[in-house]
């Protein structure tokens, strides 16, 4: 399920290599804000009584102060991996997902308050216990919330393409939130990316081809990992195979840390040095 797109020979992706290598990591430019819609009747109920208890909505304040780590053990009232989906939509994927791995904890993270609301219904409905919801900032979460080496997993499945070249410094997927994700997993932990456009695909295989190794990354995966790959296929996706888009995954783990040159001589005896 590794299937990922190469990037061009010899590193060169037109302009949008260099909007590329101008991604930061602080300050990000983003057109975060809440996402408003209409909920239904079914809906606002679900709202109004469960997400008092499954959800958190975030401060969009610009004087805000930073969030406090979450205490995921009392958050979720147990100790388990720990999964981060960002951009969980409508939820149909994040509740099928947690459904199958009732040992795995689901923190979505969306800002469009009808899909938080279908999927606080999905839970209901299913009787989920292993999934939570915050309503805001994935960076915020994953930078404030979420403490280094404490996920399993994180998932982004079908980001905002922002198509336009202008808008390019608005996707989600730059250099900086590749080295926060792979900051925030545990070693062997996974990072699972799906995408529908070409263009934003290729920018995703290029940053992924171009990490800087003495900074958090992560690398493909190669061997069986710890939470399942398998997503269900939504409308959005049912669609864009009619209209002929392929969906490409990457699939890549952090690695764990490699041993200094000092550290191997400690470990090394004195007859193997002979």
């Amino acid at each position: 399920m590794n299937n990922t797109v190469d990037p061009p020979p010899g590193g060169a992706l037109d302009p949008s290599r260099e909007q590329v290598d101008r991604s930061r990591l602080y300050p990000r430019v983003t057109s975060f804000r809440f996402r408003r819609g209409t909920l239904t009747a079914n809906q606002q109920r679900n709202w109004d009584t469960l997400w008092p208890t499954l959800g958190r909505d975030l401060s969009t304040d610009t004087e805000r102060r930073p969030e406090p780590p979450l205490d995921f053990g009392t958050l979720f009232g147990r100790s388990a991996p720990r999964v981060v989906e960002v951009g969980s939509g409508t939820g149909i994927s994040t509740a099928a997902m947690a459904a199958e791995e009732p040992d795995v904890d689901v923190l979505a993270v969306e800002v469009y308050k009808p899909g938080l609301a279908q999927l606080l219904g999905l839970i209901d409905r299913n009787g989920l216990t292993n999934v939570r919801m915050i309503r805001g900032d994935a960076v915020v979460v994953l930078r404030e919330l979420v403490e280094p080496a404490s996920l399993t997993g994180i998932r982004v499945f079908f980001p905002d393409p922002w198509p336009k070249s202008r808008h390019h410094k608005r996707r989600f997927i730059q250099r900086g939130t590749i080295e926060l994700m792979a900051d925030r997993l545990v070693d062997g932990g996974v990072l699972h990316i799906a995408t529908d456009h070409a263009d934003y695909a290729r920018w995703i295989a290029e940053i992924l081809a171009t990490q800087n190794p003495d900074a958090p990354h992560v690398v493909p995966a190669t061997d069986p990992v710890p939470i399942s790959l398998q997503r269900p296929t939504t409308k959005f996706e049912g669609r864009a195979e009619v209209e002929g888009r392929a969906v490409n995954e990457f699939v890549y783990v952090k690695p764990a840390p490699r041993a200094s040159t000092a550290d191997h001589s400690a470990r090394t005896s004195p007859e193997e040095t002979r």
